[in-house]
């Protein structure tokens, strides 16, 4: 007896729960279908840029869910939208990276955007241009907006579908341009970056005339300090125009080729009128009211007869033998550049390669 009043109750509980389980579904359905009767009183768009660049916007949003809808956005019933085929055809466009739609309890149509994040510029031998972007997909230029981001010239190749060789030469370009574009000082120092014939890097600068090797993304980091390194203990008493090239490539060291003699006399000149413009520039925009930092020596201040100063030294060593290397051991801080009394044995620099990308400075165009 007893064990049939248990058989019974335990029938009436799960009765009871499946009714209120009925129920709710019930109540759910009832809910989405009134809430898909609801019309749609407006669209709200939030783009999700990268560092202020707007590839694309709202307006072209708008148009795509139009052309979807037939003009119909306002006061269509929620329950017509199709938000997984506007969430895909806005996915098309080659600079929006993902959307995401939903419809919150105000029947608004929201709708997420977020970009694609370009890190570096880069022109192919062939005369081609395009943006790389931070999952290496390449990007056409835009007609809206134009990226400040490092510059890349000498890519090989124009083809759609890249060999393994170019594809981790991209690699390499996305990792060095990251590492230049997080630190103002790079981004301020590095005018471009030639890819040489074989498949490394040479950084052209901004202010003087060497050539920085870079060689591959190893070690980029390191590289930058080494460099930073240089520019901060060395050229302040050496003059920007005293090396031809300066060499990263070697752990825990610089390798600086100085120019000869010739070369060094014919840019003193060149060296003076460019810092004397930064240092008038710099006294301008004080007088102004404008604070300007320019890093030329230990003082912060950039000062025309300092450089006259260095230049002075430059000049008289130019009797000293030409085109010895100088080799600055990387330990705490830099200290007085070495002058080896034996040549250093250093890995001859990749030819340059003959397109007309290559060592010379790229003025972006306004698109």
């Amino acid at each position: 007896m007893n064990t049939k009043k248990a058989i019974i109750k335990k029938w009436l509980a799960t009765a009871l729960w499946i009714s209120v389980g009925m129920g709710t579904i019930t109540l759910l359905v009832a809910a989405i279908i009134k809430k898909d009767a609801q019309q749609c009183k407006g669209v709200d768009i939030e783009i999700k840029d990268i560092n202020n660049n707007f590839f694309v916007d709202k307006k072209d949003v708008l148009n795509i869910i139009s052309r979807i809808t037939n003009n119909n956005i306002n006061g269509m019933q929620i329950g017509a939208f199709d938000l997984r085929k506007i969430e895909n055809e806005l996915e098309k466009n080659v600079w929006i990276k993902s959307a995401e739609l939903y419809f919150d309890n105000n029947a608004l149509l929201n709708v997420l955007i977020t970009e694609r994040q370009p890190v570096a510029r880069v022109y192919t031998t062939g005369g081609e241009t395009f943006y790389l972007d931070s999952a290496l997909a390449r990007l056409p230029l835009s007609a809206k907006f134009s990226a400040r981001i490092p510059v890349f010239t000498g890519f090989p190749s124009d083809k759609i579908v890249l060999s393994k060789n170019d594809s981790f030469l991209l690699k390499d370009i996305s990792i060095i341009s990251n590492a230049i574009y997080k630190d103002s000082f790079r981004m301020a120092m590095i005018e471009q970056i030639d890819i040489t014939l074989a498949r490394t890097f040479e950084m052209i600068p901004k202010i003087g005339n060497q050539i920085i090797v870079l060689g591959d993304a190893t070690d980029i980091e390191e590289k930058f300090d080494k460099l930073k390194l240089f520019y901060e203990g060395v050229l302040p008493k050496a003059g920007l125009n005293k090396y031809s090239v300066i060499n990263l490539q070697y752990k825990s060291q610089i390798v600086a080729k100085r120019k000869d003699a010739e070369d060094v006399a014919a840019d003193a000149a060149r060296t003076v009128q460019i810092m004397q413009i930064i240092a008038a520039n710099a006294a301008r925009e004080a007088a102004e009211g404008v604070q300007a930092i320019v890093q030329d020596n230990d003082n912060n201040s950039a000062d025309s007869t300092i450089i006259e100063q260095s230049i002075q030294r430059e000049e008289e060593s130019i009797d000293e033998a030409a085109a010895k290397p100088v080799v600055i051991i990387k330990k705490d801080s830099i200290t007085k550049p070495v002058v080896t009394k034996t040549p250093v044995i250093v890995k001859p620099i990749p030819a340059k390669p003959t397109n007309t990308n290559s060592n010379k400075k790229i003025t972006d165009k306004k698109l």
